[in-house]
């Protein structure tokens, strides 16, 4: 490396860029085209049900698609800086570029942009991704990270966040992480559930669990703000400035969907309290159908049998028969003996 006029570590190979999360947009796409399926056979529903179907189908997607989305986001904390900081190790050359951080539920992922691109006859653009998640060992990640020789500042804030740093941020954001993922899972469920009794005649039920999607987003977002500090315990220098982070994007996003479910939630429950009929009627549901069944609000909003009393029961009606029939009838009944004197 010497002989090529290199500085030692030396990053052999392409730099990986990501422009995007493939999982995000696989997600997205999914979401995109059952949104699209349904638009296309909207034309086929006549009157107002049309404009509720479409309110009922396009709040259904966007809240699977934010609750799924941000689980897999990398920008629950994020912050970026532009600085000048030093580009290799071993190296007095400095550069000049933009520094990104981005946390996530399931790991860090750091940026670094030159200002511009190419500098020092090298093309400098890195999208670096660490991980925690179950099954993945984030010390290893970084021990690969310094045998590639990744640039000084990604090296930087990649060991913040290592098990043995004194700063302490790994423990904190990988039990936030894996606490606020599995809320977010249960969510999920409850969200599915959601649709499911939405679509039957248990409408009560499918209220609660809406409520309930949005419980627990809120609850995961409480958890993570308390085990996760604004503001870090070491100060994070890049060069000649200070990089501080704050929430992200997806931190909003499940706050914003959560205080929707709720209040949805709440809603719907209110309105089956005090006119039932017209919650069946956004729903789509015949107020009409299973005469014999009533809806009770006292036990929930269950479906449960309601028999009729003797007086509100109509009155049996006599059925004529044919002079055939009747005398068939006589003669199958027994003829009374006379009593002996």
């Amino acid at each position: 490396m010497a002989a090529f006029g290199h500085t030692f570590p030396f990053y052999a190979g392409p730099k990986p860029t990501f422009p995007m999360d493939t999982t995000l947009a696989i997600i997205i796409t999914i979401f995109l085209t059952a949104l699209l399926t349904f638009i296309i056979i909207l034309p086929g529903i006549r009157g107002k049900t049309r404009l509720f179907w479409l309110f009922r189908v396009v709040t259904s997607l966007f809240i699977g698609a934010v609750i799924l989305a941000v689980n897999f986001s990398s920008e629950w904390s994020v912050g970026q800086v532009s600085t000048n900081t030093s580009y290799k190790a071993f190296s007095s050359q400095w550069i000049s570029a933009d520094v990104g951080l981005h946390v996530g539920l399931g790991g860090v992922n750091i940026t670094l942009t030159g200002t511009p691109v190419q500098q020092l006859n090298e093309t400098i653009n890195y999208n670096e991704e660490f991980t925690w998640r179950l099954g993945e060992n984030y010390a290893e990640a970084y021990a690969r990270a310094l045998e590639k020789g990744l640039p000084d500042p990604v090296l930087y804030l990649a060991e913040k966040f290592t098990l043995t740093s004194p700063c302490g941020l790994h423990g904190q954001y990988r039990l936030a992480g894996h606490y606020t993922s599995a809320l977010l899972w249960v969510a999920f469920l409850c969200w599915l559930l959601a649709n499911v009794m939405l679509s039957m005649p248990v409408l009560v039920y499918g209220c609660h669990m809406l409520l309930a999607t949005g419980i627990f987003q809120l609850s995961g977002l409480i958890f993570f703000s308390m085990a996760t500090p604004l503001t870090p315990p070491c100060p994070l220098r890049m060069g000649t400035a200070m990089l501080h982070f704050h929430r992200g994007p997806a931190f909003w996003i499940t706050l914003s969907t959560g205080l929707l479910c709720v209040l949805l939630g709440l809603a719907m429950v209110v309105a089956h309290r005090m006119k039932p009929h017209r919650l069946k009627a956004f729903f789509n549901q015949s107020v009409g159908e299973n005469p014999g069944l009533e809806w009770n609000p006292e036990e929930g909003g269950l479906l449960s049998p309601r028999y009729r009393s003797t007086a509100e029961s109509p009155e049996p009606q006599d059925i004529p028969l044919s002079e055939a029939s009747s005398q068939a009838c006589c003669k199958e009944q027994p003829r009374m003996s006379d009593p002996d004197p």
